[in-house]
């Protein structure tokens, strides 16, 4: 039976430029592949190494990348290796099919996060109202499914964030901080749903996955064994459960390090 490989991409897998400060001094820095370039702007890489670890998984397993970018920021990046033939965005929003969404999932998920949640302009109205110009950088909402904000870290006050988190916890949307941005997200959009549907359609009966952030945590509680690198809202969190591992490795190394653990596990 197949084995499906479900990573999300961001600080997992591909790293920009700020990220790659987590990694060490340049004398050290390893050979660097870009894998993303928007507006002729090179902006994210994997170490040379890691892309020819993700040709070889392509051809062990199926693999799924998977996502809290919008389709169209995904479609940006230009991973080595097969194409992948299923690709999950907007945080499980979007399962694409050869690269083309899938409507049937897509209406799936708007009739239940109309059900189970407040509504995305209660979101974006609170966050208008309280979000502060002197950190507020930009207010964006990805895929009419969730919004964000891209902030100045130094800037922003945690107790805003711990009381907006409780705002949103109370409305059935979760928060999540990952660099310069904050996520609010409906907690019934999960990448998990859809990994599940994923599963089902090719037959897999061990999933792996791997991610950083609090996003991610439900993507790794679904699958059979996960990775999360030493970086990220988890590690900073201390956060672990079973079957979870926490790697040591900071920076685009975890990548690499992610993509051997991937490979191990597709080959037993």
């Amino acid at each position: 039976m197949p084995v499906l490989v479900a990573s999300d991409l961001d600080r997992t897998l591909i790293y920009s430029s700020a990220a790659l400060a987590l990694t060490m001094p340049d004398a050290r820095a390893p050979r660097l592949l870009c894998v993303e370039v928007h507006e002729s702007k090179p902006l994210s890489y994997m170490t040379e190494t890691a892309a020819q670890l993700l040709t070889e998984l392509g051809d062990a397993a199926v693999f799924v990348p998977t996502t809290t970018r919008t389709r169209k920021q995904y479609q940006r990046i230009n991973l080595p290796g097969p194409q992948p033939a299923f690709a999950i965005c907007a945080n499980g929003g979007h399962l694409l099919v050869d690269g083309v969404t899938d409507t049937d999932w897509h209406a799936r998920v708007l009739a239940r996060l109309a059900d189970e949640c407040a509504p995305l302009a209660e979101v974006q109205e609170q966050l208008t109202r309280t979000a502060d110009p002197v950190w507020l950088r930009k207010q964006r909402v990805a895929e009419d499914l969730f919004a964000y904000l891209v902030v100045e870290r130094e800037l922003l006050p945690p107790d805003w964030v711990k009381e907006f988190a409780a705002w949103a916890e109370n409305r059935g949307w979760t928060v999540s901080l990952q660099g310069r941005k904050l996520y609010a997200v409906p907690k019934p959009l999960t990448k998990s749903a859809a990994v599940h549907e994923v599963a089902r359609r090719t037959g897999a009966e061990l999933t792996l996955a791997a991610g950083d952030s609090l996003l991610d945590a439900d993507l790794l509680l679904a699958a059979d064994r996960g990775w999360r690198p030493g970086h990220g809202e988890l590690a900073d969190t201390g956060w672990l459960a079973q079957g979870i591992s926490a790697l040591p490795e900071r920076g685009v190394l975890a990548g690499e390090r992610i993509l051997r653990e991937f490979l191990r596990g597709a080959e037993q």
